[in-house]
């Protein structure tokens, strides 16, 4: 097959050229990378440390991709034209800083992927509301153009690509995966909001994470768009000192934008270029003030792609939410479960806190990412009448809320953390899993957790 560059093709050396691919992790984005290089005329080899699983394995034995699994043999590695590495792999690992050192290129996945496409990319971003946020966006444009939904979402970009090239995309893109790109450049980039997460990947300076998350609009030109969070200092205070080329349109809940979208007498009002549209937040499926945000991101990427405020409207009022997100679980014995296990850091859980409207038992803990949870006091203080702590060690949390709530209980299972809600919660509570920690202690991952939850409210 002959190999066509599209998006410009300035990465160097040998992108484009039937050179040699070595893709480090055998998941979703590797095998995915593996396959659209294998097609485009590289000789690949996929290297993982881990044990490959069998799905993926199958994949690259059927399309006749050398690998190996449970080790990285350097020989087969350093001789690479260029390298995909998985976004879980640290650029501390000593067989990484071996590679960078002898000069070979090293690319993520949205980096490849975006070289042979024409699509236009809209690139989302953030600490919290990036799954929502591009799910929602995907919700709002597929009633009216071809479009995928890709990044950390799904099926991987590369192997959209080579299958279905669709003229449109949506990705959720992760600041690991914006530390391996060279050109690429969504025609729309989103950052949500950004607070301190995954500092021990950035040397625990919040700077370079921050760096990390906008990157996603330096290769930018007027003719792209920036849309963000004008309510988020972090992000304003960024752009004021380090100004991109894109057009800026930033979104508020408290601030008359002039071109981008606010709130005013509950309707979301977007505006580019004076025209302008009105949404009712009534409109909205929901919840939170952080959800009117995502819509407001959402729909402002929309209008910008010419979807009818029809569509936009019929979407917003139709969109069901994303899995372990806020996901209302049950309602037994007039108490309401959420699932919220997606909130890994403490931004997250306080937009959990924030939206609950009744008292609440809090399910929180795991592995501590640096949590200051100063945050969310105001909240613990005014809603939270019980708090589980389901984690290893719990010391931190204890320590923190231990004066502020009355009951306080410690446990390591999950059935067992459900049943205690149950007896503490009475009619007109809410019962909320939002851990605010990572999951790595007790459970394989978020999505462990938040089906364990489910299924110990279900068998209540």
């Amino acid at each position: 097959m002959k190999n066509e560059l599209k998006n410009g093709d300035s990465l160097k050396p040998s992108f484009g050229g039937f050179g040699r691919l070595v893709v480090l992790g055998g998941g979703e984005s590797g095998v995915g990378t593996a396959l659209l290089g294998k097609a485009k005329g590289y000789d690949v080899f996929v290297s993982d440390k881990g044990k490959i699983k069998e799905k993926y394995k199958q994949v690259l034995i059927h399309n006749e991709i050398e690998w190996e699994d449970e080790k990285h043999t350097e020989a087969k590695i350093l001789n690479a034209d260029i390298i995909m590495k998985s976004p879980g792999i640290p650029d501390k690992a000593p067989l990484v800083k071996q590679i960078r050192e002898q000069g070979i290129l090293v690319v993520s996945e949205i980096e490849f992927a975006s070289k042979y496409t024409n699509a236009t990319i809209v690139g989302i971003t953030g600490s919290n509301g990036k799954t929502t946020t591009a799910t929602l966006t995907h919700h709002l444009l597929k009633g009216e153009l071809e479009v995928g939904l890709a990044g950390n979402i799904g099926d991987s970009f590369a192997k959209q690509i080579l299958e279905k090239d669709y003229p449109n995309y949506v990705l959720e893109i992760s600041s690991f995966q914006l530390d391996d790109i060279v050109d690429f450049k969504p025609h729309i980039a989103v950052i949500t909001n950004i607070s301190p997460d995954h500092l021990d990947r950035y040397d625990y300076k919040y700077e370079n994470y921050i760096a990390s998350k906008f990157r996603i609009a330096e290769n930018q030109t007027k003719e792209d768009f920036l849309i963000y969070d004008a309510d988020d200092e972090v992000l304003t205070i960024w752009l004021a000192e380090h100004p991109v080329q894109s057009t800026l349109l930033p979104f508020s809940l408290v601030k008359t934008i002039e071109n981008g979208a606010y709130l005013e007498n509950g309707n979301i009002i977007i505006t580019i270029n004076n025209n302008k549209i009105i949404m009712p937040t009534t409109s909205l499926k929901l919840e939170g003030n952080h959800n009117v945000k995502n819509a407001m991101a959402a729909s402002t990427v929309a209008h910008l792609l010419k979807i009818r405020k029809q569509t936009i409207r019929e979407s917003l009022e139709n969109f069901q939410g994303v899995e372990h997100r806020l996901e209302q679980v049950l309602k037994i014995n007039k108490v309401q479960y959420f699932n919220d296990s997606k909130a890994t850091n403490v931004n997250a859980t306080y937009y959990a806190l924030e939206s609950m409207d009744a008292p609440t038992v809090w399910i929180v803990g795991g592995v501590d990412k640096g949590n200051n949870y100063e945050e969310l006091f105001p909240f613990v203080n005014e809603k939270v009448k019980a708090i589980i702590c389901l984690g290893v060690d719990n010391e931190k949390i204890l320590s923190a809320f231990g004066g502020m709530v009355d009951v306080v209980v410690e446990t390591q299972f999950m059935s067992e953390a459900v049943k205690i809600a149950y007896k503490l919660a009475e009619a007109g509570d809410n019962v909320l899993l939002s851990p605010a920690c990572a999951s790595f202690d007790l459970f394989e991952n978020y999505e462990d957790r938040g089906r364990q939850f489910k299924e110990a409210v279900r068998n209540l």
